[in-house]
Formats: C-alpha cells, sequence, structure tokens
C-alpha cells in the first residue's frame, strides 16, 4: 500500500469515526446554538420592545411597533394607534411580534424545531420586504448576492442568518432538542411511554 493510499485510508476512517459519533446530535445543536447566539437577543429585544403597556401588552402594540413593522401605515395617521384598523394591521403587528418573541426560544430549545425554523425563514423574508419596500434602505445597505461587497446589512447577514435554519428544517434539531425527548417520551399510539 503506496502512502497515498495510507492516507486517503486515515481519512476516509477519521471522517467516517467523527460523522457516526457526531451526525445524531452534533449538527442540529450547533445550528440552533450558532443562530440563538447571533440573532436571540436581537429578535427577543426587537419582539419585547414592540410591547404596549400593561399586562396584556401583545394586544396592544407600541406605536414603535407599527413604525418598524408598517412605517408608511404609521406615519399616514402621525403614530395614533387608535386610528389603525385591527384588521389587517395591528393583527400583522401582533403576529410580528409573538414570531420575533415565541420562535427563537422555540428553535433555541429544539422544540417544534423544522416547523419554527421554516415559520422563521418566512418571519426573515417579510422583515426583508418591509426593509427594502418601506424603509427606503440604499443599495449598498441591501447588497447583492455573488458582489464584492461582503457585509451588506441585508442580504448577506439575513442569508447567513436563514443557514442554520435551513439545516434544522432539513437534518431535524438532533438528539439534544426537546423534540427528541418528547418523540422519546410519546410512542406513535400517542400514548406515553413507560419510564
Amino acid at each position: 500500500m503506496s502512502l497515498l493510499d495510507r492516507l486517503i485510508a486515515l481519512h476516509n476512517r477519521t471522517f467516517s469515526a467523527l460523522d457516526a459519533a457526531l451526525s445524531d446530535w452534533f449538527l442540529g445543536l450547533a445550528a440552533r446554538l450558532i443562530f440563538s447566539s447571533a440573532l436571540f437577543f436581537y429578535y427577543f429585544n426587537s419582539g419585547i420592545s414592540k410591547l404596549g403597556e400593561g399586562f396584556f401588552g401583545i394586544f396592544n402594540p407600541s406605536a414603535g411597533a407599527y413604525g418598524q413593522i408598517l412605517p408608511t401605515i404609521a406615519e399616514a395617521v402621525l403614530y395614533d394607534t387608535s386610528q389603525i384598523a385591527f384588521f389587517p394591521w395591528t393583527i400583522i403587528v401582533i403576529l410580528g411580534t409573538v414570531t420575533e418573541i415565541i420562535l427563537p426560544f422555540l428553535i433555541l430549545f429544539g422544540l417544534v424545531t423544522r416547523l419554527a425554523s421554516l415559520a422563521f425563514i418566512g418571519f426573515i423574508a417579510v422583515q426583508t420586504y418591509v426593509d427594502i419596500a418601506f424603509h427606503g434602505l440604499e443599495s449598498e445597505t441591501i447588497g447583492a448576492v455573488f458582489d464584492q461587497v461582503h457585509n451588506s446589512e441585508i442580504l448577506d447577514y439575513r442569508l447567513l442568518s436563514i443557514l442554520p435554519l435551513l439545516l434544522l428544517i432539513l437534518k431535524g434539531p438532533g438528539k439534544a432538542s426537546l423534540d427528541y425527548l418528547l418523540t422519546k417520551t410519546i410512542q406513535p399510539s400517542g400514548k406515553l411511554a413507560a419510564a
């Protein structure tokens, strides 16, 4: 066996062992932690900032919430939220706020991970559309695919943000997740497994 054959065999053994050791849990956990470490507080704090006063503030979003999500609607009534129609505008703001608060937790802990990740990609797409269509961003901020500028705030960062979410949709959250624990606890018949 030549030196090259030995190196190839060593390479194959090493990475096969690594794949066997990590495949059931590592990628899902890593994707959740990477997404959460980079974006959890960004979205969670953004959602919290949109809440209105009091315990039921979620149902009475702040004027700033309308300004962030529906700027043209808020500006048209001079940020007087009492003049904004509940359907569809307030519902849109409430759904956006709930999305920013709840989905980061679901992704972090790996609960209904595939659906939460898919919903979050949808949220990022809507957020991107609102930012581009209603906030008057310049082309440098928006960016373009395969351009020579690698730090546009919209396209580059948002594309990188959805990569771990795509991985979670395709591969799942892995064994280190609440999804995995629930599937082991609840049998396919819907009954709890014996402890």
